[in-house]
């Protein structure tokens, strides 16, 4: 049995959902201690427990221990079957971080398969639905499966009720390089809001227009129907030949418009200035995949502690070692060696 210290690395629940994934991927059983070990709250919470039951229903798998809190699980894979599910976090936790744990299962299962989930869709600390619409699966699907997704309804911190709905149409998974993110194409700045003073849209879009040189009709809010907050996000997008990536800034309590759109149009500017196909956040999710795929590459900024997490997790149950070998041109390399 693999047994895995949840504390090693970057230390939150990414290490569960990414070994949840390989173990129904692999058929290997695993135990996990000290659970988030490496956060303010250990233990798992609402998002991390929804993961573990979605694991153990698509599969008939059983997990030892888990609960909300809990510090150390058990898990026993069984053979992942293809159909249609549906998962509800239950509060405003991420259905992102729920997809991730059952999606490459299921883009494995031999039949397609489809998913609603309810919660949050654009959480602090988790890929919100655009990332994984617009970011994530179209690299997925050029691996071969075609998975799809629908946003139904936002969902919001703390309200959650979000609604999200994805198609999953297997295929055999096949390497792919994906090193040059080829010339731009297009770019944009969408200001959500929900339940909260339109005013924090406006200062986010014209702090955001001050450091980022994009035309003016590149720039937009948008107001949701106020029950669907409160809740407020920044999306900053931009798309190229071969790839897209999205800057997102989190409305929050304490952190005012104005500082938040400005990180958010500086890190897309710092991306933008860079030759990698993938930012930071991309990177860590498609090292699962690829390596799933037995191979590829792609070409990325700095790697963060999740992707030298997710790598260190990769390897323990595949026996893949992925590397970020740093190149002349400033980018990073990740590959299987």
């Amino acid at each position: 049995m693999i047994t895995i210290d949840g504390a090693e690395g970057e230390g939150g629940g990414q290490v569960v959902r990414n070994a949840l994934a390989l173990s129904l991927a692999t058929g290997q059983p695993f135990r996990i201690t000290n659970i988030r070990g490496g956060r303010e709250k250990p233990g798992l919470m609402r998002q991390h427990l929804t993961a573990v039951e979605a694991a153990c229903a698509i599969a008939d798998a059983t997990c030892d221990g888990a609960a909300v809190g809990a510090s150390e699980i058990t898990f026993h894979p069984g053979t992942v079957r293809a159909g249609d599910y549906h998962f509800a976090v239950g509060t405003a936790g991420s259905t992102s971080l729920v997809l991730q744990t059952v999606l490459m299962p299921l883009v494995m299962a031999g039949a397609p398969s489809r998913l609603v989930l309810e919660g949050g869709t654009h959480n602090m600390q988790a890929p919100p639905f655009d990332f994984i619409d617009r970011c994530f699966l179209p690299v997925l699907n050029r691996l071969g499966p075609r998975v799809t997704a629908r946003l139904i309804r936002h969902g919001f911190y703390p309200r959650g009720g979000g609604r999200v709905e994805i198609e999953i149409a297997p295929a055999p998974l096949s390497p792919v390089d994906c090193l040059d993110r080829g010339a731009p194409l297009s770019v944009s700045a969408t200001a959500l809001i929900a339940g909260l003073p339109f005013d924090i849209v406006t200062r986010e879009i014209e702090t955001a227009r001050r450091f980022l040189d994009w035309p003016e009709e590149a720039f937009a809010t948008h107001e949701l129907p106020a029950d669907r907050g409160p809740g407020n996000v920044l999306l900053l997008e931009a798309a190229f030949e071969r790839g897209t990536e999205i800057v997102t800034g989190f409305g929050k309590i304490g952190t005012s418009a104005q500082s938040l759109a400005k990180t958010a149009a500086q890190r897309m500017a710092g991306f933008i200035g860079s030759a990698a196909f993938a930012g930071p956040y991309l990177a860590d999710q498609l090292l699962l995949p690829f390596a799933l795929a037995g191979g590829g590459a792609f070409t990325t900024v700095k790697p963060s502690r999740h992707s030298l997490t997710a790598a260190d997790v990769i390897a323990r149950f595949t026996g893949q070692r992925w590397t970020f070998a740093a190149q002349d041109d400033g980018t990073h390399l990740a590959r299987r060696i």
